[in-house]
């Protein structure tokens, strides 16, 4: 354990760390990786549309469904994690109408027990947030490379490379701090563009794949741990390469079985002293059998 505390975060928690620290999000999409999230200290916990690529075997985002994100953010909540939990919207839960959208937030709270929900998008959502934020239910922004928008910019690419984009991101960025939100993802834009989104919004931002001047940073717990299966992005770093060792552990389990060497005697469970023979004797009487001498073909 890291040695934070041991309550519950909240999203008054998150907002009070501006410029205070370094907030720390991981992603999760089961009850185990739950666990490992918040053992190791994660502030918050994000049930992200990525679990799609991860998970799901897509090749993008834009797949999940919401009984999908409900059904997983569920498992997550069952970990009882100490981390605020936030549900990711995803794509068209919240695009078509309002009102659906509201009521699709509304199931990450009251169905999967999430703290909040994730919408991607700047001023165009703003009706969107103030709805959901109206329902008493906290939203975490998302702005730059917003992987929804996978088709509309082209793929997975670096946004607000120009001035005039630049400006265009912070702007959107107050305009969602403005309106209610209780942080900010920021993801795949320059280190200096984030820097001064950082410096011009009082709510805490998240970098992914926007350098280290974030009030936090948030990574897909797969790529972390090297379970993606495929080559991260430059932005990732990884801590460990579970997805080989995983290979080789059930590579030897593989082996051991066709070699005859497991189970092995410690790892079998066998009857009682004297309830062998007495289901030797049992089965022959079935079998209208006489007892055979010692050899027989119910010899344990």
């Amino acid at each position: 354990m890291s040695g934070q505390a041991s309550h519950r975060t909240t999203v008054p928690d998150i907002k009070a760390r501006k410029s205070v620290g370094k907030i720390v999000m991981l992603t999760a999409c089961d009850a185990p990786t739950a666990r490992m999230a918040d053992d190791a200290g994660a502030d918050i916990i994000l049930v992200g549309d990525s679990l799609a690529m991860v998970c799901l075997g897509h090749e993008t985002t834009l797949s999940v469904t919401m009984d999908e994100m409900i059904h997983h953010a569920k498992a997550v909540k069952r970990a009882r994690p100490r981390a605020l939990v936030i549900g990711d919207m995803p794509y068209l839960s919240y695009h078509l109408s309002v009102e659906e959208a509201v009521r699709n937030a509304g199931r990450f709270v009251a169905q999967a027990g999430c703290g909040g929900v994730k919408i991607e998008g700047g001023r165009k959502r703003l009706r969107t947030i103030e709805a959901i934020l109206g329902a008493e239910i906290p939203v975490m922004g998302h702005l730059g490379l917003t992987p929804q928008s996978y088709h509309v910019m082209g793929g997975f690419r670096v946004q607000a490379r120009t001035a005039e984009a630049a400006e265009a991101l912070v702007r959107e960025a107050q305009l969602l701090a403005a309106c209610g939100v209780f942080s900010i993802v920021l993801e795949g834009v320059p280190a200096e563009v984030a820097q001064i989104v950082t410096a011009e919004v009082p709510v805490p931002t998240i970098g992914i794949g926007a350098g280290p001047h974030c009030d936090g940073q948030v990574l897909v717990t797969h790529d972390v741990l090297g379970l993606s299966g495929s080559e991260p992005p430059r932005f990732v770093r990884r801590y460990a390469d579970l997805a080989s060792a995983a290979t080789l552990a059930l590579g030897s389990f593989a082996e051991d079985v066709r070699g005859g060497r497991f189970p092995s005697e410690a790892e079998s469970y066998h009857l009682p002293q004297g309830a062998a023979e007495e289901l030797r004797m049992r089965i022959r009487a079935v079998l209208g059998e006489v007892p055979e001498a010692p050899g027989n073909r119910w010899r344990s």
